[in-house]
This record gives C-alpha cells, sequence and structure tokens, in this order.
C-alpha cells in the first residue's frame, strides 16, 4: 500500500465537540422540556440544510411558522451557534501541532454551513491557520458521504486518494472516503489517531 503524505481532518466531532445541547440547556431549564426541544425542533436532520447550503434565514422562517411557541429559542441557533462547538476533541489540537511541526500538509473536510463557518472559523486561526485549504460543504452545496465532495476536494488539493489520510467520526462519512482511495480512519480519541499516524509514518514513535 502507498504510504500517505498529508492528512485531511473532519472538524465536528474530531477537532471540536459539537453539542447543539450545549446551547439550549443554558435557555430551556426543564430536562424534559430540553429533550424533547432537541428531539423535535432543532434537529440534526433540520440542522443538515445548513450543512447543504441553505441559509439559515430561510431554515428558520420554516421552522418558526411550524412551532411559533418555540420562534425565539430557533432564533437563537444562528447567532448563538459557537456556542455548541466552545471544546476542542482532548489531544486534537496537540495533534494538529504535533503533524503541523513535522512538516505534513494539513487540509479538512467539514460539513458545515458556510455563513456559520465564516462566524465561528475566525475564532480559531491559531489551529486554522496551520491548515493549507478547507472544503466547506456550505459553500459547496456539497456533503459529506456524498463522493464528489471528496472528488472536489482531492481536485482543490492538489492530492490522489492514497495520498492522504482522512479522519472522521462518521462511519459513512469515512467509507465513503475509503471508496475513494482515501485511506479513511474511524475517529474515536486522540492517542488511537495518533497510533495510527505512527505506524504511516506520518509521525515518530512516542
Amino acid at each position: 500500500m502507498e504510504k500517505p503524505s498529508a492528512v485531511i481532518f473532519d472538524v465536528g466531532n474530531v477537532l471540536f465537540d459539537w453539542q447543539p445541547r450545549r446551547l439550549y440547556e443554558r435557555l430551556i431549564e426543564d430536562d424534559q422540556a430540553l429533550d424533547a426541544f432537541l428531539a423535535t425542533v432543532v434537529t440534526k436532520d433540520w440542522h443538515f440544510q445548513h450543512d447543504a447550503g441553505r441559509p439559515f434565514a430561510e431554515t428558520s422562517a420554516e421552522l418558526a411558522a411550524a412551532y411559533p411557541q418555540h420562534a425565539d429559542l430557533i432564533a437563537a441557533w444562528g447567532p448563538r451557534f459557537n456556542e455548541t462547538l466552545e471544546h476542542p476533541i482532548p489531544g486534537m489540537i496537540e495533534l494538529v501541532t504535533e503533524l503541523d511541526a513535522a512538516g505534513v500538509p494539513l487540509y479538512a473536510i467539514t460539513n458545515f454551513s458556510g455563513e456559520l463557518w465564516r462566524a465561528w472559523a475566525p475564532l480559531h486561526d491559531d489551529l486554522f491557520g496551520r491548515f493549507r485549504d478547507i472544503v466547506v460543504s456550505g459553500d459547496e452545496r456539497l456533503v459529506k458521504p456524498d463522493p464528489a465532495i471528496y472528488a472536489l476536494a482531492l481536485d482543490q488539493f492538489g492530492l490522489a486518494g492514497p495520498d492522504a489520510v482522512f479522519v472522521d467520526d462518521s462511519p459513512p462519512n469515512v467509507h465513503a472516503a475509503a471508496d475513494m482511495g482515501i485511506h479513511a480512519v474511524l475517529f474515536t480519541d486522540a492517542p488511537a489517531f495518533r497510533t495510527e499516524l505512527v505506524r504511516l509514518g506520518l509521525l515518530a514513535g512516542s
């Protein structure tokens, strides 16, 4: 097998812990009401529209029309979205720094609203400034695990599939990347991923 030379990261739940609950537990005191709101109103399927390129102004208006009693809570999603991504995954910022110091080219493919990305990513320039390029699904109107987003990213990054390690927390996304010839890794935690990078010769063993 060819040895990869670059690493492509997912962002949510690989580099940063994405938890919509973190925002809404600050706005809804009752746990049962909070669970119901997250399960039936601002669901992950609803949010996936943003990753696919729909603007929050459209999706929130539609959702507020369906749940007018929750209009204020729905409206909070966009301007307070950063609160859902406050905490890095333990060890991952350090791992990115180590890879960068070793001269490994770094890239990302993230399912993320373009407008929300531009409000959040600049807060982490110290991290994302280490990346050579990042493909944001909402800007491309392509989402993982669609093979087209991997093809676009590889072309944009100037990589062939075997050149890259791709890490993601979603099994369908990992399988789709593997089908493109990428060395795809299902993320569990930073130590396990570092072990794989050492095995592939991208980092020195400790």
